[in-house]
């Protein structure tokens, strides 16, 4: 018999249902449901350790992804005055509605929002039209594939990660990718070759941004981890399949406003003049979002006179 302090975990699971332990290292099934309790048979054997995570990919849990202490963290990162936050485990858009309501309640006047970042981790997002959703309400996404590939099954992963970049390209929001890029860098001082062809998949993908977790955090080679994803992106960029991919795969403009058609338009003069970049005059970079997710062959000059919007611009291409 195993405690488990999350009553809500206990009301949202069903018979049939999945919990993973510790990252999927122990796996278990639900046989029987009772009040305050699961019966489980255990599919995937191991240790259980105090303090462990626990998934559900299966359930829907109604409860807010935000916890007591992140809400304080939220009020401290709102009164140092952070770019962005990013929202872990987002299972619904109404978890980007709450913490956009939070951010603005406490907001002081005429201070200028941090951005909202959602992190998909979970199965959830992709029931119905909750993706689409997310990407419309959050400022960017980003596609966490650990926590995901501990809930969804490793092949889905890549498929998913494809979607979700599309998705954010439609729509114009920046998307990075993270977590596991070059794990073995965590204890070694070059990757595998399956690494770094995992992180160019995503710049070929469309990623706005390829993002080190551990491998930076806690590796025993940051700095070299930092410039092999810097030499990976540069030698993507620089190959004609890469500009093959994008001008096959460049999302439409279609919602008819004249700044996106200046952008349209100044893509191709620019391309025809071979222009050394475009220059974008932008108060809250919207403009300069549009001819980023146009993704031009010159690089994009954001000139704002509002310095919060120019360090939120950093994280799109």
């Amino acid at each position: 018999r195993v405690r488990l302090p999350h009553p809500e975990i206990i009301k949202a699971s069903e018979v049939g249902h999945v919990l993973l332990i510790d990252d999927g290292k122990v796996k278990l099934q639900v046989v029987e449901t009772g009040p305050g309790y699961l019966d489980c048979v255990v599919v995937v054997p191991g240790k259980i350790k105090d303090k462990k995570g626990v998934n559900t990919p299966d359930s829907i849990l109604q409860i807010s992804c935000l916890t007591k202490k992140d809400r304080e963290d939220l009020n401290y990162m709102l009164g140092i005055g952070v770019d962005w936050v990013a929202l872990s485990f987002v299972q619904r858009p109404e978890d980007i509605v709450e913490i956009k309501r939070l951010i603005m309640e406490y907001n002081p006047t005429n201070a200028f929002p941090p951005h909202v970042m959602a992190k998909i981790e979970k199965p959830s997002c992709f029931v119905g039209d909750s993706l689409e959703k997310i990407v419309q309400l959050s400022d960017g996404i980003m596609v966490a594939r650990g926590d995901l590939g501990v809930e969804c099954a490793p092949e889905d992963v890549p498929i998913l990660q494809k979607t979700i970049i599309d998705k954010c390209r439609k729509q114009g929001k920046p998307v990075v990718v993270a977590t596991q890029m070059l794990e073995s860098m965590i204890d070694n001082p070059t990757p595998t070759r399956a690494e770094a062809s995992d992180a160019a998949t995503a710049i070929y993908d469309g990623a706005d941004a390829i993002m080190l977790s551990a491998e930076s955090a806690a590796g025993m080679y940051p700095e070299e981890a930092v410039l092999m994803q810097q030499r990976i992106i540069n030698r993507v960029e620089g190959d004609p399949h890469y500009s093959l991919y994008l001008t096959s795969n460049r999302p439409k403009i279609t919602d008819g406003t004249s700044a996106s058609a200046i952008i349209l338009a100044a893509r191709q003069i620019a391309t025809n003049v071979n222009a050394k970049c475009i220059a974008s005059f932008t108060v809250g970079g919207n403009t300069a979002r549009l001819a980023s997710m146009k993704r031009p062959e010159q690089p994009i000059l954001a000139i704002s006179p509002l310095i919060e919007t120019c360090r939120h611009l950093a994280m799109s291409w």
